[in-house]
Formats: structure tokens, sequence, C-alpha cells
């Protein structure tokens, strides 16, 4: 899933290819992924494309008065292209969802494509006169790079919450996912199954450092990629998550995973719970 660092890295892309485009046709190919109809998305048609911004895990394209709204979810992604096919896309075919052709001051025609791999389809586009009209951007929480340490320190003060449940809940800290949750506690060196408020002040202010870290990082190593090459670039990054069965890079123990039915989560067992390995979610107990 696209998160914080990528959705970002996807918005100064656009900021540098797309602003001051016109846009031309919009190609639906599959119907799903519009989640609002008034405005119609045909009223983007003809309008300038003015700014592009990232809100938490949400990407933001300005038309004037008007946003183009995509959340990727979890296998969405956007591509660019320089000479896109004028034949519209078939309705329901591949993984194409959205083709919006653009026209530059330099004569150019390029398009850029939102696209969604997999049978389970949840990607969305909205097109809203304020992004607040969007449920999931009107309750997100304060950026995870914008909060302050003293914040954060009441944010987790305040919860009962799991860390990794909490770091991942878009109303508390908007714009970190699976992956970089993962790799924030790994270098804070904390338990994903630790409580937030029980944690000690020199805890909290290593997870702090360790999200800043990680997803300053992340961010750097992404902005300037294309887009076609950011997802290696995160692969790249990832310490512990997607390495299970791996050494970890610290220590040299056994990367663990915990699956739930339709995700997982990777720890290291001697940097995060003092060697103990947490069962498999799969399995009928949980080791604490």
């Amino acid at each position: 899933m696209p998160e914080l660092p990528e959705v970002e890295a996807l918005a100064v892309f656009l900021r540098e290819h797309a602003v001051g485009a016109v846009v031309g046709r919009i190609d639906v190919a599959a119907l799903s992924v519009l989640q609002t109809a008034d405005p119609p998305i045909t009223a983007l048609q003809g309008r300038d494309i003015t700014g592009a911004r990232r809100l938490g895990k949400f990407l933001v394209v300005e038309c004037g008065d008007l946003s183009l709204i995509t959340h990727l979810s979890r296998a969405g992604w956007m591509r660019w292209l320089d000479e896109p096919s004028q034949t519209p896309p078939k309705l329901g075919k591949g993984p194409l969802a959205l083709r919006v052709h653009l026209f530059r001051p330099d004569a150019s025609a390029p398009a850029f494509d939102l696209t969604e791999a997999g049978t389970k389809k949840r990607l969305a586009v909205w097109v809203v006169r304020d992004p607040a009209q969007v449920r999931g951007i009107a309750r997100l929480g304060p950026d995870a790079l914008d909060v302050t340490a003293d914040e954060f320190g009441e944010l987790l003060g305040g919860s009962t919450a799991r860390l990794k449940t909490l770091l991942v809940d878009q109303s508390v800290l908007a714009g970190i996912g699976n992956a970089y949750s993962d790799e924030i506690l790994h270098l804070a060196r904390l338990s994903p199954f630790a409580t937030a408020l029980r944690l000690t002040d020199e805890q909290v202010s290593a997870l702090y450092d360790a999200m800043r870290s990680v997803l300053t990082d992340a961010v750097d190593r992404s902005v300037g990629q294309d887009a076609a090459r950011l997802k290696g670039e995160k692969r790249s990054g990832l310490r512990v998550h997607a390495r299970a069965g791996l050494p970890c890079p610290v220590c040299g123990d056994t990367v663990r995973e915990v699956s739930y039915s339709e995700r997982s989560f990777q720890y290291c067992p001697t940097c995060q719970t003092g060697g103990k390995v947490l069962a498999d979610r799969r399995m009928s107990r949980l080791l604490k």
C-alpha cells in the first residue's frame, strides 16, 4: 500500500509534470472507483491543474475550485504516460481504473493512469469542491510529519491501544500504514503489542524519533524518483517488513511474522520483544 512517503513523492511528481496542464478527456475504465457523482468527473475537463498535494495517504490534484482526490488503497498506483493511447480503454478490462489526458503548454499531451492490481477493488476517486467532503479526509488526525514531540506524547498518553494499532489509525496520525509502522517500531526497539500509555518517557521519545527518521528518510529517497520506480525504492529501504524468515540486519535474529485475515506484520524478537516470539494470529493463543 502506498503510504506517506510514496504519496508525497507522487504529489511532487505531479506538481513538476502536470501543474499548468489542461485536463482533456477522462477515460473511466472501472465505474466502481467513482465515489461521487456531483460534480461529475467530466466537470474537470478543460480546467487547468493548479496544484497537487498529499493529505495523509490521499493524493489531491487541484483544478481551480475542484479537486480530484484519490486513495490508492492496498493495490492502487499512479502511472505516468508520455504518449498515451488515444483509444478509449474497454470498461472493466485489466488493472486500469482511470486515465486523465492532459495538454501541456509545450504542446505535449501526456496522461496519468490510476491502476489497481488484484481482484479486490478498493481504489477510490472523488471529485469535490472541498477535500473535507471526503469522509476519510475529514477524520484525519495530524500528519505524522507535522505532529510535534509534545503532541505525539499526548496522543500516546491518552491511548490504551497497542502501538501497531495506534500508528496505523489515520484518525490518530495521518500517513503511516502497515509497512512503515513495522519499520518505526523496529527502529524504536518496541513491541508491536506494547500499550501506548504504558510507555516510559524515554520510549515515547524513541518512538517519535524513529517515526521522524523512518518517514523522512523514505521521503528523501522517494521524491525525485520516477513513479514507476517508487515501489522498488520502498522495498529497498525496508529492514523487517515483508522480510519474515530473513535475518534482522541489526542483530541477525530471524524476522518473525504475525498474520491476520488479510494482512500481517513483521518484527524482530531480539530487537523488539526481549527475545519472546509473538504467536501468529492464525494460532489459537497469543504469547505476551
